[in-house]
C-alpha cells in the first residue's frame, strides 16, 4: 500500500516539473510587443485567405476559450493555460480567463502599427490580420482620393444642371425669339440684322426651314428685302437663299409667295453690288432643280435681266456666277433627259421631263446674245472663271455653234489659251500630276476646238456638194 501511494506521488511530481518547465519555455520566446508596418504596403505579399495553408501555421497553435488538444511540437502563446488531461495523458490549453488578446492600433502621420494590450505576442495568423487590415484602409483611402478627383459633389452637378436649364432652349424657340425681334418695331437696325444672320446658320436645316415658312418668316424676309437699308436687304437675300437650298417644300413655298418676281425686280432695279450678290445667291437656290420655276423665270425675262447684269459696270465679280447659274440649268436638263430615258409612261419622272421642256433655255440664251457674251470671261486671268465660261460654251455649241465660227476673237483666245494650258499640263505631269487641273482645262479647249472643227468641215463638204 505504501509502495502504491509512493508510485502516485513520484508520477504527480513529475508531471508538475513537465509543467513547470514547459511554462519556463514558452515564457522565453516572447515577441515584441509592439509591430510598425512599413509605409508602403503594396510591397508587402499577403494571402487574401485568412486560412491558406501555412508551414509556419502548422506549428503554432491557436486558443480559445475553451480546451483544446495539442499536438506534438506546436508552440502555446503566452498567457494561454495550458493542462494535462490525466484520462488521455495528452496536453491541453485554451485562453487565459480575462485575457483574451486586445490589439490596439495607432497612426503617426503616415505610419501606424498595433500593441497588443494584454499580452506581450503575436502569431504569425495575427500579424497577417493585422497586415491585411492595413492594407485595405490604404485602398480605401487612396480609392477615396482618386474618386474625389474624378467627381464632383452633388451641389456642383445640381448648380450645373440649373444653368443647363436656364440656357438649352429648342431651334424652333431661338427662331421664334429672333422672328419677333425681326418683326418688332422697336428693334434697331443691327438687331434685325443681327436676327438675320442667326436664322441663316438655322435654316440651313430641311426642318427649320419649313418651321420658318409654317411662322411667317417668309413674309417678314420680303419686307426686309423692301427696306431701304442696304445691310437688311442683304441679310434677307442670304436667309431666303439658305432656306430654298435644296429644300424642294420651302421653294414651292418662296415661289407662291411672290420670291421669284421679287428677286428678279431687285437685280433689274439699281441696287448695291454686294446686295445683287446676294440676291443672285438666292436666285440660283430658287431655280435650281425646280423646272416649273426656270420656266417661269426664263418667260418673265429672267434671261435678259441677267444679260443686263452680265454688261454693267461694276459687275465683274458677278459674271461667273451668272455664267455658272446658266451652265447649271443647262446640264440639269440634259441629265435628267439622259436619265429618264428608260422610264415608264406615267412615272413621275416623266412629269419631270415634261417641265423640263417648258424651260426653252438654250434658244432664249442665243436669241438674247449669250454665244457672244460668254467668251469674254475668256480673257480672265483667273483659271476658274476660264474653266466655267468652256464648260458653258461646250453645252451651248448646239445652238451657237455658228456663231463662235463667226467669232475671230473666240478662236484667237482658244488658240492662245491651247497653247498656254499645253505647257501647264506638260508642267503637272513633270511634276507627277498624270490628272492635273490644267490637264482638264485643256481637254475643254480641245474639245471645244474639236467641234468647232467638226462644223466647219461639214459646212465645206456641204458647200463643196452643192458646187
Amino acid at each position: 500500500m505504501h509502495i502504491k501511494n509512493g508510485k502516485v506521488r513520484l508520477k504527480m511530481a513529475l508531471i508538475l516539473w513537465y509543467l513547470c518547465l514547459h511554462l519556463v519555455c514558452t515564457n522565453t520566446e516572447k515577441f515584441p510587443t509592439a509591430l510598425t508596418i512599413k509605409e508602403d504596403l503594396d510591397d508587402l505579399n499577403i494571402e487574401e485567405d485568412a486560412h491558406d495553408s501555412d508551414p509556419e501555421d502548422m506549428e503554432v497553435f491557436y486558443p480559445t476559450d475553451k480546451w483544446q488538444t495539442l499536438k506534438p511540437g506546436q508552440a502555446v502563446p503566452a498567457g494561454s493555460h495550458v493542462r494535462l488531461n490525466l484520462q488521455t495523458g495528452q496536453r491541453e490549453a485554451k485562453l487565459g480567463e480575462d485575457e483574451g488578446l486586445k490589439l490596439k492600433y495607432w497612426t503617426d502621420g503616415k505610419r501606424q502599427g498595433m500593441v497588443n494590450q494584454n499580452a506581450a505576442s503575436f502569431t504569425h495568423q495575427e500579424l497577417k490580420e493585422a497586415l491585411k487590415k492595413f492594407k485595405k484602409e490604404a485602398d480605401d483611402v487612396s480609392i477615396k482620393g482618386s474618386a474625389q478627383a474624378r467627381f464632383r459633389s452633388m451641389d456642383e452637378l445640381k448648380k450645373d444642371m440649373e444653368a443647363l436649364d436656364l440656357l438649352v432652349e429648342t431651334d424652333v424657340q431661338i427662331m421664334r425669339k429672333l422672328l419677333s425681334k425681326l418683326g418688332s418695331s422697336n428693334s434697331t437696325v443691327d438687331e434685325r440684322v443681327t436676327a438675320l444672320l442667326d436664322l441663316e446658320y438655322l435654316v440651313h436645316q430641311v426642318d427649320n426651314a419649313q418651321n420658318l415658312v409654317s411662322m411667317g418668316g417668309l413674309q417678314l424676309l420680303t419686307d426686309a428685302l423692301n427696306n431701304t437699308d442696304v445691310r437688311l436687304q442683304e441679310s434677307a437675300a442670304f436667309v431666303l437663299g439658305s432656306a430654298v437650298s435644296g429644300n424642294p417644300a420651302v421653294q414651292v413655298e418662296a415661289f407662291e409667295g411672290g420670291a421669284l418676281h421679287k428677286l428678279l425686280t431687285l437685280l433689274a432695279t439699281p441696287r448695291q453690288m454686294s446686295v445683287k450678290k446676294k440676291v443672285l445667291f438666292a436666285l440660283a437656290c430658287l431655280l435650281r432643280h425646280f423646272p416649273f420655276a426656270q420656266s417661269r423665270f426664263v418667260r418673265h425675262g429672267g434671261v435678259q435681266v441677267l444679260g443686263e447684269l452680265f454688261q454693267a459696270n461694276g459687275a465683274e465679280a458677278l459674271r461667273v456666277r451668272i455664267v455658272t447659274l446658266l451652265y447649271d440649268m443647262i446640264t440639269e436638263k440634259e441629265l435628267i433627259s439622259q436619265h429618264g430615258a428608260d422610264d415608264p409612261p406615267g412615272s413621275a419622272h416623266e412629269e419631270r421631263l415634261r417641265q423640263y421642256a417648258e424651260v426653252p433655255l438654250l434658244p432664249m440664251l442665243a436669241e438674247q446674245g449669250w454665244c457672244s457674251l460668254v467668251p469674254e470671261l475668256l480673257d480672265s486671268p483667273e483659271h476658274d472663271w476660264r474653266e466655267k465660261a468652256l464648260r458653258a460654251l461646250l453645252t451651248m455649241v448646239p445652238r451657237c455653234q455658228t456663231l463662235y465660227q463667226q467669232n475671230p476673237k473666240l478662236i484667237t483666245s482658244l488658240s492662245d489659251l491651247q497653247k498656254q494650258y499645253q505647257e501647264l499640263a506638260l508642267t503637272e505631269e513633270n511634276l507627277g500630276e498624270e490628272d492635273g487641273y490644267f490637264k482638264e482645262i485643256l481637254a475643254l479647249v480641245d474639245s471645244l476646238v474639236g467641234k468647232m472643227h467638226e462644223a466647219t468641215m461639214g459646212v465645206d463638204i456641204l458647200h463643196y456638194q452643192n458646187s
